[in-house]
């Protein structure tokens, strides 16, 4: 039943979706007497999934009237006056497809910057600027990383701020571009007083096609987001608030039986996904398959894989391992979590993802998925502590690992304690432990040099990634969120207090190189042939839209 509701639903996305090629376009100019009613760009433009030689153009067009479809005119050009245009034609919109447009602009030249525009009889969209990617020897890239965007939470000042970088070459979106919460739920609590109330009529948790497409209508009136669209193209994947927390193959924490049919639901999520975002529909009979690749030249591979719906095992929990005594059956545990036949990515999705690794050249190897893949391995201690008690537990915890480092002789107990650890999210790559090793050996075995960004958890990471025998084979970068609440809201710290509680974490958690809980922001990365720099970049406030950037962090990785 799922397969099949999916082969369907990939059938409308190809419907809705205008494919312009050089023999369709062919520079001409459409009837100027044929007449198009006015509609409204009530969405701005966006662009996204470039190659080198296509890139898929967006926009919403809303008729003026009760009409159920409207046609626009579309211009993409190199020259900001559109004087030579190198495509001219009309899209269609309707009701069916929430009059969105989505152009996929075929046969255009190679690591260009275009401007593109739509436009009727009577009325203009803005202008947008977007480019393909660049062939053979590429000396720089840059990308702009986000992820977990919420509307009620705050204001989107980091893709404001994203959006005046004009070196930035290519956004990179790494999900929970909007979250499904009803009005009352997660980090909603001052919405009304920042001036960031839901839509009359979506103030529901999301469970339709209808309450999917205005949460996003709610989202795209963020003039942040409106800017970095209009100015770079996105290449995005969706993380579980696309569609509900914790979201799984077959099912979500998130969604409850009195909610109705999951894989309906589910549905309903990724026809508005894939209407609203510029992303190309899925091809084939694979449901709902979102993981592909893109190559910019001799420099980067980029990998976008799906870590939460195609092919994701339901999480475990702790809770399922906790004995009669009420201490944890720790072998049972670790059985589990380390069962080779346990799947994140899918049979599927891994097989592609292992061809795609044999036939890269590039130098720089990059998984860009969703949740972090670094050993968050906790003592055990502050896991099963009170959310009152964890950062105390945290502070005498670093206390013993400075006196061990200042040569004192610890207890045995004070030992037992510092080396007892267990893995504190089960929903990230820690509740995978099996393919996360394949996968890495996958890029060690083949000697290419992997990076990995993540994001899901709000907060800045660097990761040291290792084997099975310790070795690091591989660094993780993890972006904030945007606007989302950090751990210092979870632990209930200021800022003070979250900054140490910082720069404790990497002395108790052995392959954490540095983390910040409590900034909201984004991170960017600089790629050259010799080095990879990245930059987290935090924003000084969320809760209007005065605020100041401040660069926090800098890695340089030369591998």
């Amino acid at each position: 039943m799922d397969r099949r509701r999916f082969i369907k639903l990939s059938s409308l996305f190809g419907g809705s979706l205008t494919l312009s090629t050089q023999l369709t376009g062919c520079g001409s100019t459409p009837d100027e007497k044929t007449f198009y009613p006015a509609v409204t760009f009530s969405h701005g433009v966006a662009s996204g999934d470039p190659t080198t030689s296509a890139v898929i153009l967006w926009t919403r067009a809303v008729p003026q009237g009760n009409d159920d479809s409207a046609y626009v005119r579309w211009q993409i050009a190199t020259s900001a006056d559109f004087s030579s245009p190198l495509r001219d034609e009309i899209a269609k919109t309707s009701r069916s497809n929430d009059f969105t447009v989505k152009v996929d602009v075929q046969d255009l030249p190679a690591g260009t910057q275009f401007y593109y525009r739509f436009f009727t009889s009577k009325n203009s969209s803005v202008t947008g600027t977007t480019r393909t990617i660049a062939r053979g020897i590429i000396d720089k890239l840059k990308f702009a990383v986000f992820s977990c965007a919420n509307y009620p939470a705050g204001y989107f000042n980091a893709y404001a701020a994203a959006a005046q970088d004009k070196e930035i070459d290519v956004v990179l979106h790494l999900g929970d571009y909007i979250y499904e919460y009803a009005k009352g739920g997660y980090a909603t609590e001052n919405a009304d007083s920042i001036g960031r109330p839901f839509m009359p009529g979506n103030e529901g948790e999301l469970l339709t096609l209808k309450d999917y497409r205005l949460r996003y209508a709610t989202y795209r009136q963020d003039k942040g987001l409106l800017s970095l669209h209009q100015r770079k193209p996105f290449i995005a994947v969706w993380d579980d608030h696309e569609i509900a927390n914790d979201t799984y193959m077959s099912g979500a924490k998130n969604h409850t039986p009195d909610e109705g049919d999951f894989f309906a639901r589910r549905t309903a999520a990724i026809q508005a996904y894939y209407e609203w975002l510029p992303i190309r529909p899925p091809m084939g009979n694979e449901n709902p398959r979102i993981y592909r690749s893109f190559e910019f030249g001799n420099l980067v591979n980029l990998y976008m894989l799906d870590t939460r719906v195609i092919g994701r095992q339901k999480q475990l929990d702790m809770a399922d391992f906790k004995q009669a005594d009420g201490q944890v059956d720790t072998a049972a545990f670790a059985s589990a979590i380390n069962d080779p036949n346990r799947t994140l990515l899918g049979k599927a999705q891994f097989n592609w993802l292992a061809s795609e690794v044999k036939q890269s050249r590039a130098r720089w190897q990059v998984l860009g998925q969703q949740i972090l893949m670094g050993k968050m391995h906790y003592p055990a201690e502050i896991l099963t502590s009170k959310r009152t008690e964890i950062a105390p537990k945290i502070a005498e915890l670093t206390a013993l690992v400075k006196k061990q480092q200042a040569g004192a002789r610890l207890t045995r107990q004070e030992q037992a304690r510092l080396a007892t650890k267990i893995p504190y999210n089960l929903d990230a790559w820690d509740g995978y432990a099996a393919e996360r090793q394949k996968v890495l050996k996958l890029f060690s075995d083949a000697r290419k040099s992997l990076v990995v960004i993540a994001g899901d958890t709000h907060n800045g990471w660097v990761n040291n990634l290792t084997d099975e025998t310790g070795q690091t084979v591989a660094v993780e970068y993890a972006t904030p969120s945007v606007s989302s609440p950090g751990m210092e809201a979870y632990v209930g710290l200021k800022g003070n207090q979250a900054k140490q509680l910082a720069d404790a974490l990497p002395l108790l958690i052995d392959d954490l190189a540095y983390c910040n809980l409590h900034e909201r922001g984004y991170m960017t990365m600089h790629f050259t042939l010799g080095m990879i720099t990245t930059e987290w970049h935090y924003m000084s406030n969320v809760s209007s839209e005065a605020y100041t950037v401040y660069t926090r962090h800098t890695e340089r990785f030369v591998d």
